[in-house]
C-alpha cells in the first residue's frame, strides 16, 4: 500500500475561514470596518478581536503579526484597521450589548457562562435591549455584577 502525504497549507481567503458575514455584519459601523472585514475575517471570526481589548500599540503588533502570517492590506488599511480596533475594541471601550458575541460578554463584562447564556438566549428572543435597565429583566443575571458591569456596557 502506498501512501501520499499532502502538506496542509494556511492560506488566508477563499480558501481558507470563509469568515462568517453575519458576524462581521455586527461590527460596530466606523472608519475602518471594511478593512477590518477585508483583512482579518477571511482567516478568523470576530471573536478573535472582540474580547482582546489591547492598548493601539498592542493592535499594531497583532496586525503585524497577522500580516507576517499571511493577511493582505496596504499600509492605509493597516493603519485603518489598528485605528478601528483600538477605538471599538481597545482598552476600555464598552461592550456593544446587543452585538456582542458569548466570548466578548463573558471575558469583558466578566459574567458565568450561565448568565452569558440567559443574557443571549433572551436577546435573541425579545429583540435588542432598548435601556441598559432592561438587562435586569434577565432571568439568572447576578444584579451586583450587572450593576458594576454597567459602565462598560453600550446599547
Amino acid at each position: 500500500m502506498k501512501f501520499v502525504f499532502l502538506p496542509l497549507v494556511f492560506v488566508c481567503g477563499s480558501a481558507a475561514y470563509q469568515g462568517d458575514q453575519k458576524d462581521a455584519a455586527l461590527l460596530p459601523d466606523g472608519p475602518g470596518k471594511a478593512a477590518v472585514i477585508k483583512m482579518c475575517i477571511d482567516c478568523h471570526d470576530t471573536g478573535n478581536f472582540r474580547k482582546a481589548r489591547l492598548n493601539a500599540e498592542e493592535w499594531t503588533d497583532s496586525v503585524a503579526d497577522m500580516m507576517q502570517r499571511g493577511a493582505q492590506g496596504t499600509p492605509a488599511e493597516v493603519d485603518a484597521v489598528v485605528a478601528y480596533l483600538d477605538k471599538f475594541f481597545g482598552k476600555g471601550a464598552p461592550v456593544r450589548i446587543n452585538t456582542a458575541p458569548f466570548a466578548e460578554i463573558r471575558v469583558v463584562l466578566g459574567f458565568s457562562v450561565a448568565e452569558v447564556r440567559a443574557l443571549v438566549e433572551y436577546r435573541e428572543k425579545n429583540g435588542p435591549f432598548k435601556t441598559i435597565e432592561d438587562l435586569a429583566k434577565v432571568p439568572g443575571l447576578d444584579a451586583g455584577k450587572l450593576g458594576a458591569a454597567k459602565a462598560k456596557i453600550v446599547l
